[in-house]
């Protein structure tokens, strides 16, 4: 079973610099802190959507240098500020065109980087962590109000970095609007194939509104 919500304080924010919300016309994936490009999520997300846009799945430098652990969070953040413009130009598309995400700490990083003034159309937000496990405390929501940009969050119900209802709490400060897309039962990487399914087809769907 799949859940979903709108955040409907964010539902007519809005897009980011209050500008109108832009159709994707490409997709950035990046992977979570111990993953890689080829993580089994984002390839699926590649095989099905690449047909209908062009899609990239981004190692930051650490992973292309070999290493597992990553540098701190703000170093990968201006890595990936520098790398949106020629990312863009590489794949034929404007910056306000693309659409950045990824899982994780990928995501969370694309969402600095906009907080930080990148362009985007959007953003994509798999398994976002909002907090260490355990530590509901240590929130990494302190970038969020300066989120203009449509996202979407798919989260499995399971997920020791979020629950439901932490996401639709926090994700509240963001300026942009935010849609909310849970997978029953999944955790923090969802292993099943059903569960890969259903995070396809809502990063299909959720790319289908931008500009509509």
């Amino acid at each position: 079973m799949v859940a979903g919500l709108l955040n409907d304080a964010a539902e007519t924010a809005p897009g980011h610099d209050g500008a109108a919300m832009r159709t994707a016309e490409a997709l950035l994936l990046t992977p979570g802190a111990g993953g890689g490009a080829d993580h089994r999520t984002l390839v699926d997300i590649d095989n099905a959507l690449s047909s209908r846009l062009p899609v990239r799945r981004h190692d930051f430098a650490y992973r292309r240098a070999g290493r597992r652990a990553p540098p701190r969070a703000p170093s990968v953040v201006a890595e990936l500020v520098d790398d949106l413009p020629l990312i863009a130009a590489e794949l034929g598309v404007s910056p306000d065109g693309l659409v950045i995400g990824g899982r994780s700490f990928g995501g969370r990083v694309c969402s600095m980087a906009v907080a930080d003034g990148a362009r985007a159309a959007g953003l994509v937000l798999l398994s976002y962590p909002l907090h260490p496990p355990d530590r509901p405390e240590r929130l990494r929501t302190e970038h969020f109000s300066r989120v203009g940009a449509p996202c979407l969050f798919v989260s499995g119900t399971r997920d020791p970095f979020a629950t439901p209802d932490e996401l639709g709490e926090h994700t509240r400060a963001i300026a942009g609007p935010v849609t909310l897309r849970f997978i029953d039962g999944a955790r923090h990487d969802p292993s099943s194939a059903a569960a890969r399914r259903a995070i396809v087809e809502h990063v299909g769907d959720w790319l289908d509104t931008l500009g509509a």
